[in-house]
C-alpha cells in the first residue's frame, strides 16, 4: 500500500527523487538538484531534507552537501543518527 506524502509540489518532487538513492550510495544536493531538472536549487533540495517528516523511510540521510560534509538530519537522532544509517548501510564517510 503506497502512502500518502504531504508536502509542497516541489518537497514531493524532492523526495520522490531520493527515494531511487540505492542503499549504500549517497548523492549530494547538487546531483539531486539535477536529477529533478532544477539544477539551481541545491539549496531548495536541502530545506525539503529539512522538512521530511518521513525520515527514514524516505531516506534524506543519503544526502549529503557537495564538500562531503554530511549537511543536516531531520529525522530523530539529528546528525549522528545520519551518521548511523549511512555507516550501517557501508557508506565510508
Amino acid at each position: 500500500m503506497q502512502m500518502m506524502l504531504r508536502g509542497t509540489k516541489f518537497q514531493l518532487k524532492v523526495w520522490k527523487y531520493i527515494k531511487t538513492i540505492p542503499k549504500g550510495k549517497v548523492k549530494t544536493y547538487k546531483q539531486v538538484a539535477i536529477g529533478i531538472k532544477s539544477p539551481k536549487s541545491a539549496r531548495a533540495v536541502a530545506n525539503a531534507c529539512a522538512k521530511n517528516p518521513y525520515a527514514p523511510k524516505i531516506p534524506c540521510h543519503r544526502v549529503i552537501r557537495s564538500d562531503g560534509d554530511l549537511g543536516g538530519y531531520s529525522g530523530k537522532g539529528g546528525i549522528n543518527q545520519k551518521l548511523k544509517l549511512l555507516r550501517s548501510e557501508k557508506v565510508v564517510i
